[in-house]
């Protein structure tokens, strides 16, 4: 857990102080934490060589260190390196100089922490602020709080609004104590406009003339700081100062070593683990790189089901394509094209485990519709996979990436404003999720047929359980690799011992009900 550990206590830091033991020399673990010190972005380095006492107060022990540190460190970007002998259990050159170090000419390491040159440079910075809160208390007010990030800013300062590109003039700066001439990084401020302009919770302000990126794709490096492995394509909750908002990694470009800061390929992030990846939100951002700006270049992951910190992100820049790719407007619509076939578009999610009637009771209710002229079409796990994800496996990256494709896909066939019948196992529920939410409300159904497993077991119809039994398939769901069931599905189908035709029957009688066919 130290990488997460680190990674958070040093989000906030100017310096650092590396400890290495003095008779063990530079070991992998201190090549690990001047890699994760210099990724956070951290720039001042204390290399404090500790049990100095216990090598004799040998000054070659030391220099050996020393040169040995110094040629790793030139890769890593510090600014300064100072290497300081101590002894913590003696107090030499902790809090005074040593007379057992006459070889040392150098300061004591509390004395250089007070003296360190790490000043907040942040109010040098282009004016950010990220709106946290629109104060109106009455018609004759309006105002913008929150806490200004970097920069400074004071009434008739020319400002944008980043996400919309409108720009405006501050008219008053508000606080507690009463109107202020100027604010700077740090401070909690309520900002009043000289213009009606559409803000919301979230929308970054900044100046003018120097503008953050904005843009819905992006790379970064991502400390992963979950259990659970990082899963590219998986919608997750990405904050971003006082925005929250949906988002997946598109692509893992290369995990680093942060041993050795070797790049491997990689699938997955597990605890821990330090990547390189490619973002994609689901609406635009504004952000400065972490490099330039810390506190509008770093963001955290959520997972989406547990709340918790699965992964802090540090963005490194933009990707070109996403400000090249704009959503064209159609003159025909998904209602007209639904109305013209009388119905409404929907997609009908079968999920459950490998052998539990999915495709049976799906192909029986799309001949239902087909005989009542609803126009429908039906994506199937095992068909898909001969074509569109031919060149996905079974693993849990994989199987997110399948489902993926298969949202979109049912998407664009609601957009025609059919009725999308898919049949897939789709194990985890953060994937059925994710298709819901690219819909419409009440356009997705998630239809969970409850098979038990020694059910599915016995009715083997392709012969795969006895397979994956026998050991002969690996990653087969309910026997190596899990199925998490639907909290709250739309509707549940007893598939033990109820025959398919009956089963149909409820989920017509359930799109009738829910007026998505007529009755």
């Amino acid at each position: 857990q130290y990488t997460r550990n680190m990674a958070t206590g040093a989000s906030n830091a100017d310096l650092a102080v590396i400890l290495v033991d003095a008779r063990k020399g530079l070991l992998p673990q201190t090549f690990r934490h001047a890699i994760i010190v210099s990724l956070i972005g951290i720039r001042h380095i204390v290399l404090a060589v500790n049990k100095i006492d216990l090598v004799g107060f040998d000054k070659a022990v030391f220099d050996k260190i020393v040169a040995d540190f110094s040629i790793f460190a030139e890769k890593l970007g510090f600014k300064s390196v100072t290497s300081i002998p101590v002894s913590a259990r003696y107090g030499d050159n902790v809090c005074a100089a040593s007379a057992r170090t006459p070889w040392y000419g150098g300061n004591h390491l509390l004395g250089h922490l007070e003296s360190a040159d790490v000043e907040d440079s942040r109010a040098e910075l282009p004016f950010r602020m990220a709106v946290q809160w629109v104060n109106r208390p009455h018609l004759d007010f309006r105002g913008f709080a929150g806490t200004i990030a970097s920069g400074a800013i004071r009434p008739g300062d020319e400002i944008v609004v980043a996400s919309s590109g409108r720009v405006t003039r501050v008219a008053r700066i508000v606080t507690a104590d009463g109107d202020r001439t100027s604010a700077s990084a740090g401070d909690a401020v309520t900002l009043t406009l000289a213009d009606e302009i559409d803000i919301a919770r979230g929308d970054v302000l900044a100046g003018a003339r120097a503008r953050p990126e904005v843009a819905d794709q992006f790379a970064g490096h991502l400390i992963w700081m979950d259990q659970e492995r990082l899963l590219p394509g998986r919608s997750y909750l990405m904050k971003i100062g006082a925005r929250t908002l949906p988002v997946a990694v598109t692509e893992l470009k290369h995990r680093i070593d942060v041993n050795t800061l070797d790049k491997h390929a990689a699938k997955t992030l597990a605890l821990n683990e330090v990547g390189f990846c490619n973002f994609a939100t689901a609406s635009p951002i504004a952000f400065d790189a972490y490099e330039e700006n810390r506190d509008t270049g770093a963001f955290i992951l959520i997972d989406r089901f547990s709340n918790a910190t699965a992964g802090a992100g540090l963005i490194s820049f933009a990707l070109r394509r996403a400000t090249n790719v704009h959503r064209q407007d159609l003159a025909v619509t998904k209602a007209a094209r639904a109305g013209l076939k009388a119905q409404k578009p929907a997609i009908l999610w079968f999920t459950g485990l490998s052998g539990a009637g999915k495709s049976t009771i799906a192909n029986i209710v799309e001949t239902k519709l087909h005989a009542r002229g609803v126009h429908t079409v039906m994506l199937d796990g095992d068909n898909v996979r001969h074509g569109l994800n031919k060149d996905l496996g079974f693993t849990d990256a994989d199987r997110v990436e399948n489902i993926r494709r298969v949202g979109e896909v049912a998407k664009l066939m609601t957009e025609a404003g059919l009725i999308v019948l898919c049949s897939f196992i789709s194990p985890f529920r953060a994937e059925r999720q994710m298709v819901r939410e690219l819909v419409e409300a009440g356009e997705f159904l998630e239809i969970f047929v409850d098979t038990p497993l020694e059910d599915c077991v016995a009715r083997d119809p392709k012969g795969l359980y006895k397979r994956a039994l026998a050991g002969q398939i690996k990653n087969f769901t309910g026997i190596d690799q899990p199925y998490e069931a639907p909290l709250a599905p739309d509707l549940v189908l007893s598939g033990g011992g109820n025959a398919p035709e009956a089963l149909a029957d409820r989920v017509i009688a359930e799109l009738d009900a829910r007026a998505i066919i007529e009755a």
